[in-house]
């Protein structure tokens, strides 16, 4: 069903008491840091969007981590080439040493001292080239741990993709939902139109009494659509949400009757629902107020006795 946007607190009742009171609140708004009073259909959309964002910050540090370790390999790599064209060096130096050995070497002194002088320039080179091998391979045994844990911890794109659409597909179904609860059935709207506005309140009562409250809630739809006795057929769906345990609606529909009537007889109990349903959706704050504005409005209440185990 549409839900009405809720008020601050101090206008709701502000009919009803003569000081500072309480009023219905954003029951069901998701975009609340901490929302309350949450149908079944909302909880597993917000659960899913914070899975979403869990999913989006573990790729962000994953994408991190291997954009490191990439910047790392390319740096290697430079050194890797750097290692291959002194070895080349070399390895010309060397030849050119043997080619002139009989021309230009013919001391034999001086031939073992540039052939030494040329194996120790080799040898460096060498040693250069196992240290820096040891760092790549350090660098690579990262990336496999890294790898290894992307595969274990982390999501794959195709994963991704797949709780995306069936986000998508949760929120078509929810609309499919809410667009059968917003159209009552055409069933229960002829066999309403059929009879007298009074009689289909009587017939509401009948199933609330014996607790069919799926054909009760459609009867009093029906009175609100049709202006007959709005505040009362507010009142009451809200009183069988409440039982139900559907607090943010059962919020919602009380705030819409007092709103329409404050000075019904029933206002007592509407309060004190609406103070139950606030703390249990864990706004224990604003309960209080409702708790504390019962026992000064109606003192003498049974509704006020109640609200002081509350408080």
């Amino acid at each position: 069903m549409k839900k009405s946007s809720l008020f601050l607190l101090f206008s709701l009742f502000s009919s009803l008491l003569h000081s500072s009171e309480p009023s219905a609140f954003a029951a069901g708004d998701l975009s609340l840091a901490n929302p309350y009073g949450l149908t079944q259909s909302e909880k597993e959309l917000l659960q899913t969007k914070k899975s979403l964002r869990k999913v989006e910050i573990k790729s962000n540090t994953q994408a991190n981590r291997v954009d490191s370790l990439r910047e790392r390999l390319d740096g290697l790599q430079s050194i890797v080439e750097t290692i291959g064209v002194k070895a080349h060096k070399n390895r010309v130096n060397l030849k050119r040493l043997s080619e002139k050995t009989d021309k230009s070497f013919l001391n034999t002194q001086e031939y073992e001292k540039r052939l030494s002088l040329a194996i120790e320039q080799n040898s460096k080179i060498v040693q250069e080239n196992l240290q820096n091998i040891e760092k790549l391979k350090v660098v690579i045994k990262e990336l496999s741990l890294v790898v290894d844990s992307i595969n274990a911890k982390y999501v794959t794109q195709d994963d991704f993709n797949a709780l995306v659409k069936d986000l998508n597909s949760f929120k078509k179904s929810l609309a499919k939902e809410l667009a059968k609860v917003k159209a009552p059935a055409a069933k229960s709207t002829d066999s309403c139109s059929s009879m007298p506005n009074g009689k289909v309140a009587d017939k509401a009562a009948y199933y609330f009494k014996r607790k069919y409250y799926t054909k009760a809630i459609k009867c009093y739809k029906y009175l609100i659509k049709k202006k007959y006795k709005p505040a009362k057929s507010h009142y009451m769906i809200g009183e069988m949400m409440f039982r139900r345990g559907e607090y943010g609606e059962a919020i919602a529909y009380f705030k819409k009757s007092a709103a329409l009537y404050s000075k019904a007889s029933y206002m007592p109990t509407l309060m004190l629902h609406t103070a139950i349903a606030m703390k249990r959706t864990h706004d224990t704050e604003n309960a209080n107020v409702f708790f504390n504005a019962i026992i000064s409005k109606y003192p003498n209440s049974k509704e006020a006795q109640e609200a002081k185990k509350y408080l």
